[in-house]
């Protein structure tokens, strides 16, 4: 484990792996478009678009996902997307944060960018919380559980033992909801130093719309909202927030991270069958492998119209890395014939 302060493309998403027409397993979202229930709902919305939204309206947004949480709304702020929240953190004016790694960058860009002080720690295979070595100093410890891009999901005890007099500990949970049950997070836990930020694009196909919340205290989520624009999110943004964390949406997901877990589990097995090194145990909608030549493998798939993730722009890995968004069964075995011409 060490404090990795090397070059790296904090600002490399997935999405730029991608062109029209390929079979895509660099994007961590799940199908190709909103579910039919949902579509019909933005529908509906587009006739308000004329009017502002309102504070009644996004008081009520927030009521429905503190009820999803068993939280209650003014500890719950609604974002543009979690992006949105890790571009407020500066305001939380750290004296020294500390970000997990390998983990989704975003965060880090964000600290630095607005010259926080960051400490990488940069965790080894197999990347457990566990082993973390976080300076007594850090006032701000950033993490992802599930972590993107590994896949690992560390025990919500390990999560919580993070915690220290005058720090906040802030959770990435954009893919706890790809877990049955969502046994780690800790979403519904009411802490005073905790925040987690939820993303509703990956599991409901939004990432176009940018849909998201923060749950903490309502002191923190102040400061986190301090000097806002106003009107942040737009009408289509409310609507979608609410429908998806109906009961039933909930329910819905919770049938597809039954179905994701057996596809994971046939995509390993494939996968493993060529000789690819796969990082277990998995938690998320997507894979760590690790590959030789990964850079020149990556290349000559995109050649066969198959786009995957590189993975040297996250802190601990290299370009022998790749992530692989979990696909249904046919992508698979497309993506395994590939491999065994090109790898």
């Amino acid at each position: 484990m060490t404090d990795d302060t090397g070059p790296h493309d904090l600002r490399h998403h997935g999405d730029v792996e991608v062109d029209a027409g390929m079979d895509d397993f660099a994007v961590n979202v799940r199908g190709d478009r909103p579910p039919e229930w949902l579509r019909h709902r933005l529908v509906e919305a587009v006739d308000r678009l004329a009017s502002y939204p309102s504070a009644a309206e996004d008081l009520e947004v927030r009521q429905r996902v503190a009820q999803r949480h068993n939280r209650t709304p003014d500890e719950v702020l609604l974002l543009a997307g979690a992006a949105e929240g890790f571009a407020m953190l500066p305001r939380l004016r750290s004296r020294l944060a500390a970000v997990v790694h390998p983990s989704f960058t975003e965060p880090e860009f964000a600290l630095r960018s607005a010259d926080v002080p960051v400490h990488r720690v940069v965790l080894s295979a197999p990347y457990r919380l566990a082993d973390a070595d976080v300076p007594g100093e850090a006032d701000l410890v950033v993490l992802g559980n599930p972590t993107n891009p590994t896949s690992v999901a560390h025990p919500r005890a390990d999560v919580l033992a993070l915690r220290r007099p005058g720090r906040i500990v802030v959770v990435d949970e954009a893919f706890a909801d790809t877990m049955p049950g969502e046994p780690e997070s800790v979403a519904s836990i009411t802490a005073p130093d905790v925040v987690v930020l939820r993303s509703l694009t990956k599991s409901f196909a939004l990432a176009g719309l940018r849909c998201g919340y923060v749950l903490a205290s309502p002191e923190i989520l102040a400061t986190l909202s301090h000097g806002r624009a106003h009107w942040p999110l737009g009408t289509l943004q409310l609507a979608a927030i609410a429908a998806c964390c109906e009961p039933a949406a909930v329910a819905a997901v919770e049938a597809d991270a039954s179905v994701l877990a057996s596809e994971r589990e046939y995509m390993i097995g494939r996968l493993r069958g060529l000789g690819v090194d796969v990082l277990t145990p998995a938690s998320a909608s997507f894979l760590l492998v690790r590959v030789d030549g990964g850079a020149a493998v990556r290349e000559r798939l995109r050649r066969r119209g198959i786009a995957v993730r590189r993975c040297d722009t996250f802190p601990g890995l290299t370009s022998d890395h790749l992530r692989l968004a979990v696909r249904g069964k046919d992508a698979v075995d497309r993506l395994v014939a590939a491999l065994r011409e090109v790898a």
